[in-house]
């Protein structure tokens, strides 16, 4: 399943619903690709970055660029192993790529 450029342009329950559907519809070892700029452990990649996600919140409050822990900590509580990120891509964007594994799913932790 591939998600380009998605969960900062929408509200964090369009993330929870991604890792949802994903979890329902990919078998055993089933990759969910995402890319797009993230935040690390609360910090911008770049500049151009944190300018891009104060933006998206003057736009919407509910929009922004998205900290990557996080989102692992949403797809892991949804079946899926920790990701492969690969950082030298475009604009300061990320590749992140989660296998699923075998299991139900756990809480869905707050944002």
């Amino acid at each position: 399943m591939l998600c380009i450029n998605m969960i900062h342009i929408a509200p964090w329950a369009a993330a929870v619903g991604l890792m949802r559907g994903a979890a329902g519809v990919l078998p055993s070892g089933g990759i969910l690709y995402l890319y797009g700029p993230f935040r690390r452990e609360g910090h911008p990649t770049a500049p151009s970055n944190e300018a891009f996600d104060q933006d998206l919140r003057s736009r919407d409050p509910s929009w922004g660029v998205r900290d990557l822990e996080v989102v692992i900590g949403l797809a892991e509580a949804h079946g899926f192993a920790p990701p492969i990120v690969e950082g030298r891509m475009p604009a300061n964007d990320l590749s992140v790529v989660f296998r699923r594994r075998e299991g139900g799913t756990r809480a869905i932790p707050a944002m």
